[in-house]
């Protein structure tokens, strides 16, 4: 679209600013589905678990917690797509504590951000992984 005097081409601060606000609307949707302790997690630590289409909606539904890399799958899915009554059905908390130096790798930035910040050990286990 061409600029004009009425609709003249947004400055890099209007962009910046734009993209800062979705942001922080794109954490706060993370941030509302947080339970309120890791001690909240309390789902399967093995077997094979079934994951419902509003969050296994565009690949694998079902993973097999005895393999590592569809774990790790399990969790990167759910941390993204699960909502708040989710996590604590379909995580477990020492799971979470032992995946999560590298899951942290695995999930986007807002995530690992909004997970580190309200539950300091998970970025401790982080810091004594390396």
């Amino acid at each position: 679209m061409p600029t004009s005097p009425q609709h003249p081409a947004p400055t890099l601060r209007d962009v910046a600013g734009a993209d800062a606000d979705d942001l922080a609307l794109y954490r706060e949707k993370f941030r509302r589905r947080l339970p309120e302790s890791l001690d909240e997690l309390h789902g399967p630590a093995d077997g094979v678990v079934d994951l419902p289409l509003h969050m296994a909606w565009s690949g694998m539904t079902s993973y097999d917690l005895g393999k590592p890399r569809q774990r790790m799958g399990l969790y990167r899915t759910v941390l993204h797509e699960g909502l708040h009554d989710d996590l604590p059905h379909y995580l477990n908390q020492d799971l979470l504590l032992q995946l999560w130096p590298v899951l942290r790798t695995l999930v986007g930035r807002s995530v690992r951000t909004v997970w580190e910040d309200a539950f300091p050990q998970l970025a401790s286990r982080t810091r004594a992984a390396a």
